[in-house]
């Protein structure tokens, strides 16, 4: 069944709102565009997102929906940073989100942050006692999680594309 006109100018307008969840930590981001085609999928009974295409869009979702984590750890690896910084900056990161969002009141995402950037700090100077060493392998996580914003943008665009194409061509 296909659906209206109207139907998919409202998935677009949706999908754009999750592109600013890339670049808005407080709006869901690529997780959310694909709820989005789901939604959509299963209300036109798959009828013109047919299953590769879903199963394409899944992979990108999924892909978006984790680029902070993978992306940032592989800039730590990159920095420099040793396995266990990296699994510190993970701990970190749950409890900075923890933390952020229970009690500090500075929320969930910023308290993630704080903590994946601390974990791989202190992880880094405990294991090498040299601040340098530490602070070059702490840079490589932060520059990794922001190359994840472009990573999960360029992933919602090529999503929302995807989805325009295979709707429009019925």
């Amino acid at each position: 069944m296909i659906l209206p006109a109207w139907a998919f100018w409202v998935a677009i307008v949706l999908m754009f709102v999750g592109l600013l969840g890339v670049l808005l930590p407080a709006i869901p981001g690529t997780g959310f565009i694909w709820i989005v085609v789901l939604i959509y999928a299963i209300a036109e009974r798959f009828a013109t997102i047919d299953v590769f295409s879903f199963i394409a869009l899944t992979i990108l979702g999924l892909g978006g929906a984790t680029a902070d984590i993978w992306m940032s750890q592989l800039g730590a690896k990159v920095g420099g940073a040793s396995i266990w910084s990296t699994l510190a900056s993970l701990v970190g990161a749950l409890l900075g989100g923890l933390i952020g969002l229970l009690f500090a009141g500075i929320g969930a995402v910023p308290g993630m942050l704080i903590g994946a950037v601390g974990g791989v700090l202190l992880n880094e100077y405990r294991e090498r006692r040299t601040w340098k060493t530490a602070w070059r392998a702490t840079l490589g996580l932060i520059i990794g999680f922001t190359l994840s914003t472009l990573v999960q943008l360029v992933i919602g665009i090529a999503m929302l594309a995807i989805f325009a194409w295979q709707v429009r061509r019925g």
